[in-house]
């Protein structure tokens, strides 16, 4: 099982923008560099991509929640 983490303290969004559906849900197929929610900090938003291919089984952090640099944010399984 692999795990992305997020690569900077901030609040973690799994959305482009609150009206837009979520980068990726739970059983999608993610490719190394694909982009899998926003890490935003000082109103400075940051990409958090996949570094692993694979299946996402699980997010382990919601929508808006602060994270901590390091955070894992979702499990992928591949």
């Amino acid at each position: 099982m692999a795990e992305i983490r997020s690569p900077i303290p901030g609040t973690f969004y799994r959305r482009p923008s609150p009206d837009e559906a979520p980068y990726k849900e739970v059983g999608d197929t993610v490719a190394v560099g694909e982009v899998v929610g926003l890490v935003e900090v000082m109103k400075s938003f940051i990409e958090v991509k996949a570094d692993t291919a694979g299946t996402i089984t699980a997010f382990k952090v919601e929508n808006e929640e602060p994270v901590t640099a390091g955070a894992v944010l979702a499990e992928l399984d591949g």
